[in-house]
């Protein structure tokens, strides 16, 4: 069977049970919203076929369960993560603050280079936001990294978020590509040279 994209990506989804991860990735794969999810026990994923650039890809996108006893089965999904998006929920002040152990263990468990961006969540419930916008784009700031507020619920940055992640992945996927390929062109010539 001839495979239907050009290129497959792998995204992961982290954060702190109760941010939205689940919500995020059905309205992004299935643009379909259910607020009766239950938490995500230990892994899930959805696929989505996008083009961009006149290429299809394939996201795979990985919900990861948020509870600390599910840590060490997540942790095995960061490799080989193109995306990891960390998600916030702008109503929880502690989910903000536990970014940083999040970004801790991206540092431990995944590839170097992987693409990061933050994301604060349920931005539809203005009246109960703890986080102000400002906080969210400071520690992405801190990080070099892109920051979005988004809602399931609303389908706000939804499928922006996709897009921006991936087009970043898919730069670094080409820079990679190409210093590869020089680096080959460079050896052939050298044992030419040796010939």
């Amino acid at each position: 069977m001839a495979k239907k994209y050009d290129f497959l990506f792998k995204l992961l989804l982290i954060g702190d049970s109760g941010v939205g991860k689940t919500c995020l990735i059905i309205r992004f794969a299935e643009d379909n919203f259910n607020s009766t999810y239950i938490s995500t026990i230990g892994i899930d994923f959805k696929v989505k076929t996008i083009e961009v650039d006149g290429k299809k890809v394939k996201l795979q996108v990985w919900d990861t369960a948020g509870q600390e006893r599910f840590k060490t089965i997540t942790t095995a999904y960061y490799r080989g993560a193109m995306g990891i998006i960390l998600v916030y929920d702008i109503t929880d002040e502690k989910s903000f603050e536990n970014i940083q152990n999040w970004m801790k263990s991206i540092k431990e468990n995944a590839s170097a280079g992987v693409s990061r961006m933050l994301l604060g969540n349920k931005c539809d419930i203005e009246a109960k936001r703890k986080v102000s916008k400002e906080m969210g784009e400071k520690l992405a700031k801190d990080h070099g990294i892109r920051f979005f507020e988004t809602s399931a619920k609303s389908s706000i940055n939804v499928e922006e978020v996709g897009k921006s992640i991936l087009l970043k992945s898919n730069y670094r996927l080409n820079r990679h590509q190409r210093q590869t390929t020089l680096e080959l062109r460079k050896a052939n010539r050298c044992r030419k040279g040796l010939r």
